[in-house]
């Protein structure tokens, strides 16, 4: 687990390593470049995670389970928001269902933690999670990204998953999902690209967001414009930072 400079989170942890890339969203992601640079600084689990494409490295497809950084949450004892696998995703097909399931034992016995899990596999997520046959767990939030309208349907797939609160991240946001359901989505967090290939973000496709927001009242989390240089846009957004965070029992 480390400290983060992501916004809407306090910790990362990370019992997986490796992805792949899946749709528009993930062409330019910060952990491919994340992931090289840590394994050029010899930390095992990355090895092997990338490889070098043209000028920048791209996931490989590799998945890598990290039996050692599992218990690492139980020796907080400080509570935390915490981002499960900011550098993979828990429900790539390639991780075992026994692997979740003891990611969800430690979540179940840390319950002074709250803990943030997105994927780009909601169908997966819905998949694993239905046949459990259990209550879902009241710190465990579970979310999905969405950063067009042609996956949209990640929403569908997230409102059928078991969860006290549900969150999408429109992160990068890429095009406009004018058309979000948000039904039953507790938290939207709303970012555009950054990097040094990022796509621009329109301020448009952000109020549609807001708008979709304030109907279903569903809290907004600006987190940024992003851009080659995300410190100089800033994440102010119509004369305001937003950090709406979802209601909690």
């Amino acid at each position: 687990m480390a400290e983060t400079s992501i916004e809407w989170t306090d910790a990362t942890w990370n019992p997986v390593a490796g992805c792949a890339v899946i749709t528009p969203g993930c062409t330019n992601c910060y952990a491919m470049r994340m992931a090289a640079r840590l394994e050029a600084m010899g930390v095992e689990k990355y090895v092997g995670t990338t490889r070098k494409s043209g000028q920048r490295y791209v996931w490989t497809g590799k998945i890598k389970l990290d039996e050692a950084a599992l218990d690492t949450p139980l020796k907080w004892r400080k509570p935390r928001m915490i981002f499960v696998n900011s550098m993979s995703d828990l429900f790539h097909p390639d991780v075992p269902v026994e692997f979740i399931e003891r990611v969800w034992s430690v979540m179940r016995r840390t319950p002074h933690h709250t803990y943030q899990i997105l994927t780009k596999r909601p169908e997966r997520m819905r998949e694993v999670l239905a046949d459990r046959n259990r209550p879902p767990l009241s710190n465990v939030w579970l979310g999905t990204s969405v950063e067009d309208s042609a996956v949209l349907g990640r929403l569908d797939e997230l409102r059928a998953v078991p969860a006290v609160i549900r969150f999408v991240s429109f992160e990068p946001l890429i095009g406009s999902v004018a058309g979000a359901d948000l039904t039953d989505i507790h938290w939207a967090i709303v970012g555009g690209e950054s990097g040094p290939r990022a796509r621009p973000m329109d301020p448009e496709w952000v109020d549609q967001i807001r708008g979709r927001c304030t109907l279903s009242k569903t809290a907004f989390f600006f987190k940024q414009w992003g851009g080659k240089n995300k410190k100089a846009t800033g994440r102010v957004y119509r004369g305001r930072t937003w950090d709406e965070l979802p209601l909690t029992l």
